[in-house]
């Protein structure tokens, strides 16, 4: 059964023209993108977004850089997302990712690490339908 997972290309990404890079890999890997959107987060959105790290000493620089600049939002589908995409990402410290994942690949820090990735499906959920509505989301016709 396919599952949801929402990735964010952060500003760091965008900004170093990665998007199409990390895009290839996310399509070479079997996600399917089911919605799209360059956004901009205004500091109350990603206050919002991010509220589960709000007791956390990284979360004003969190808020700051997710405010920086342009990020991409998408929503992907595959057969166990989540995990899936976790794995195709890489641990949050590039230092410690796997080679081959994308933040070891281009991600310059802990805090600037080109992607963020849902951590289970039930926050996948509340994620995607934080960025994006339902008429938004374009499901794979051939797997209807």
């Amino acid at each position: 059964m396919k599952q949801r997972t929402l990735a964010i290309l952060k500003p760091d990404c965008v900004r170093r023209k990665l998007t199409g890079k990390v895009l290839d890999r996310i399509i070479e890997a079997g996600f399917e993108i089911e919605g799209m959107k360059m956004v901009r987060l205004t500091v109350p959105q990603a206050k919002e977004f991010y509220a589960v790290h709000r007791e956390r000493p990284f979360y004003n620089d969190l808020v700051a850089f997710m405010t920086s600049g342009k990020c991409v939002a998408l929503a992907l589908a595959k057969e166990n997302a989540v995990e899936d995409f976790r794995k195709l990402i890489g641990a949050t410290d590039p230092k410690e990712a796997e080679p081959g994942t994308i933040r070891r690949d281009f991600a310059e820090s802990k805090q600037e690490n080109i992607v963020h990735g849902s951590d289970s499906p039930e926050n996948a959920a509340k994620e995607i339908g934080f960025f994006f509505s339902d008429f938004e989301l374009i499901a794979n016709e051939a797997s209807e």
